[in-house]
């Protein structure tokens, strides 16, 4: 093998990223792949253009998307001769495309990719009921139409009810949502933290709308031009007025549809490719893309779900030798702003950081005025396997208004896991 050269983050491109049954309630993940996918080429130049690598992901999908990364390449423009993967890593899926692309130029594998993701929950996958669908392939592999019968004995109009995607951890039955409100009760997280946070994540993303910087990160589709989750005119009295939309019961529920992310549906895509690949077509680098680490919890026996990555930030900054103090932007991901402030608080613990981090000091605190400079998804939105590739383009493109500096990504995943890394220009 190679040994390892920088990788170069060259942008990214997504459509607007809206609620669920609403814009794109009927254009379903390849759709979007397709069109966050083509957009880059539009952007870049690539028509034709055969890359060693295009990998997406998309958490909620049909058995027929069997290989969007690969069925969207080549409707994209792209070379047909260009290969594609798809992946799945709960919310952080998009951001381990963009890592499996960027270990393989590192290693000399390929020259230049994209990674991306998609998701919609206007559009899941309903399955039929277990029973049914055992009769149903007993009566396929049925030789005679007596035993095609056969299969149907005892059939009672109940098998008939479908059965939608769960929304529970497997193994503990509770909603991530439920799973944060726990975390919000042991981290004694305040409901007027969440909305705080909620508040400015809506006022920097407007912000940044109106001084033009998300202009050539987001492409118009189905007639809408920008996120329609982001609400402009929020205000801290108007999220106060939501009831708690996880733990109904206690009187003790934080968590809103406010300072939650709501469904969404959405695409985004990410270029990466070696400083040589960039130079010889005449594109400009960035920013870089570093290093990553993923990291996972035991949820199941008392760690909180969405912490890993807490875990997964302090292992990438000690390979690094780095400080959390080091960075000049954080982007976070607002899968609820009570993860967030979990997150925050448990790296200027002590207690914590030493016995679960094994550190012997905390990690300590950020500075604010450098998380989520431009809103996330609180804000814009959260396709589960769309968010990753959209901070990667946000965070390059922030390092390069700036001219130089480092930001540091983290994502929580369903299941216990965390993917966190290092983008430097």
């Amino acid at each position: 093998m190679s040994p390892s050269r920088r990788v170069a983050i060259l942008g990214g491109v997504r459509i607007p990223f809206v609620r669920n049954n609403t814009a794109y309630h009927d254009v379903g993940n390849l759709g979007m792949s397709i069109k966050a996918l083509g957009a880059l080429v539009e952007k870049f130049g690539l028509h034709g253009e055969q890359l060693g690598e295009v990998a997406m992901g998309a958490v909620l999908k049909h058995s027929s998307d069997w290989n969007i990364g690969r069925e969207a390449t080549l409707s994209s423009g792209l070379s047909p001769a260009t290969p594609g993967i798809t992946m799945q890593r709960a919310c952080g899926t998009s951001l381990d495309t963009v890592v499996t692309v960027a270990n393989k130029i590192a290693l000399g594998q390929i020259e230049a990719g994209i990674g991306g993701g998609s998701d919609t929950t206007s559009d899941v996958p309903i399955a039929v009921n277990k029973r049914l669908r055992r009769r149903l392939l007993d009566a396929n592999m049925a030789r005679s139409f007596g035993a095609r019968l056969k299969a149907f004995k005892g059939f009672r109009f109940k098998e008939l009810t479908p059965e939608f995607p769960g929304v529970g951890e497997p193994r503990t039955g509770k909603s991530m949502g439920e799973h944060c409100e726990m975390m919000a009760k042991e981290w004694g997280i305040t409901r007027e933290a969440q909305d705080q946070l909620a508040y400015e994540s809506h006022t920097k993303a407007a912000m940044a709308y109106e001084r033009g910087f998300f202009k050539d990160l987001v492409v118009p589709f189905r007639g809408v031009e920008r996120d329609n989750i982001l609400r402009p005119d929020t205000t801290i009295e108007k999220l106060a007025t939501l009831k708690p939309a996880f733990d109904k019961a206690s009187g003790k529920g934080t968590l809103t549809a406010g300072n939650s992310t709501p469904l969404t549906d959405g695409a985004s895509a990410a270029l990466l490719a070696s400083e040589e690949w960039a130079a010889a077509h005449g594109l400009e680098v960035q920013a870089y893309l570093v290093d990553a680490q993923v990291a996972a919890v035991d949820f199941v026996h008392g760690e909180g779900l969405l912490m890993a990555p807490a875990w997964a930030v302090a292992q990438l900054l000690a390979r690094n030798k780095l400080r959390l103090q080091d960075f000049d932007f954080y982007e976070i991901h607002e899968a609820f702003a009570a993860q967030v402030l979990c997150t925050l608080k448990a790296w200027e613990d002590p207690v914590f950081c030493k016995e679960k981090l094994g550190l012997d000091a905390p990690l300590g605190a950020i500075d604010r005025e450098k998380l989520n400079v431009v809103g996330s998804s609180l804000a814009v939105g959260h396709p589960f396997a769309a968010t990753g590739a959209r901070i990667v383009a946000t965070a390059a493109k922030l390092l390069r208004e700036k001219g130089s500096g480092r930001a540091l990504i983290s994502i929580c995943t369903a299941g216990g896991m965390g993917v966190a890394a290092i983008v430097e220009r």
